[in-house]
């Protein structure tokens, strides 16, 4: 007897989770939305939270999120107008504005997002191929209006001077008619045109990343190679610019010290002229035969040891070989 009220209490348990699993009533919570089908056939949609009303054992209840949702695709590799390839990945946001289409068209989530994955590739890829590299990159011609500058410290003293602005060809940047901003608007638009249809809604569309092909890369890098080599050779100019600044003024220097030196020089070799003028004019006046005689054994010094032969020493030049007094 006492099994009984157990056996009681266990059978009302189970016919309230009966009732609340399969009863007349469900919870719909906020941020979602349902329909209510019917063998086939929607016979109610609810946008609202709360406490909602079905057919039990006939009705089924599809519940969609109500709230944004994000798309995130897989990068593609593109070519532009100009025919240059570029890998794009791309994100989205998105929403179920009409859960009756939806359900019609789509059936669950995992299938809209595969509708989107067709969708929104196209239209990525058609946005792309049909417009320039710059147009994809770019989204303002600010680029146009900045200055390049290349600025280093050339290394001669402590505080010194820079070299302001190297010999490097600015790139010939081309001005763009759309931009990354208008080209995500026409993305979108583009596919507005097609998900309607699924009861979705796509907020917005953006190139979430643009990388470069390999091909494009070793471009890239191959001017960035260029403008490293100019900055290179500028620096090689200004050096070779400063040696010969600095040899200018060495040899100017030199040349400064020499003819100081060579101005000396002669003063000193005038001077000494003119004292030893002043010593022969005083020796001569004094004894002018022994100055006459020393000059001639000084011309004899210098003349003899070049002369090959001497036929005769009889002439008046050397009067002075035999005789101190001449003859």
């Amino acid at each position: 007897m006492k099994k009984i009220p157990i056996i009681i209490a266990i059978v009302a348990v189970l016919a309230v989770l009966f009732i609340v699993i399969f009863g007349p009533l469900f919870v719909l919570n906020e941020g979602e939305q349902a329909v209510v089908v019917r063998f086939g056939k929607i016979v109610a949609v609810h946008t609202e939270a709360g406490l909602k009303w079905r057919s039990p054992f006939v009705d089924t209840v599809m519940k969609y999120p109500k709230k944004l949702m994000s798309w995130d695709g897989e990068p593609q590799r593109i070519p532009t107008k100009e025919n240059q390839f570029i890998y794009v990945d791309t994100t989205a946001r998105w929403k179920i504005v009409d859960p009756v289409k939806f359900y019609e068209t789509v059936g669950s989530i995992d299938v809209a997002y595969g509708k989107l994955d067709d969708v929104i590739d196209s239209a990525v890829r058609t946005i792309i191929s049909s417009n320039y590299l710059r147009e994809a990159v770019r989204s303002s011609d600010e680029i146009l209006n900045a200055t390049k500058i290349e600025t280093f410290q050339t290394g001669e003293v402590e505080n010194s001077s820079t070299l302001q602005q190297l010999a490097i060809t600015p790139t010939q940047y081309e001005k763009i008619e759309k931009g990354r901003r208008l080209l995500a608007d026409e993305m979108r638009r583009l596919v507005s045109n097609i998900v309607p249809t699924f009861g979705i809604e796509v907020v917005d569309i953006l190139p979430r990343q643009i990388k470069y092909s390999d091909e494009l890369t070793e471009s890239v890098y191959q001017r960035m190679i260029k403008e490293r080599n100019q900055i290179a050779q500028a620096f090689r100019a200004f050096g070779e610019g400063k040696k010969a600044e600095w040899l200018g003024k060495l040899e100017n220097e030199k040349r400064s010290l020499l003819s100081s030196a060579y101005a000396k020089g002669e003063i000193i070799k005038g001077k000494a002229d003119a004292e030893a003028s002043k010593i022969y004019a005083d020796s001569f006046s004094k004894d002018p035969s022994f100055f006459e005689f020393w000059k001639a054994i000084e011309s004899y010094r210098k003349t003899m040891p070049a002369f090959s032969k001497t036929l005769s020493t009889g002439m008046d030049y050397f009067k002075y070989l035999y005789s101190p007094t001449g003859r």
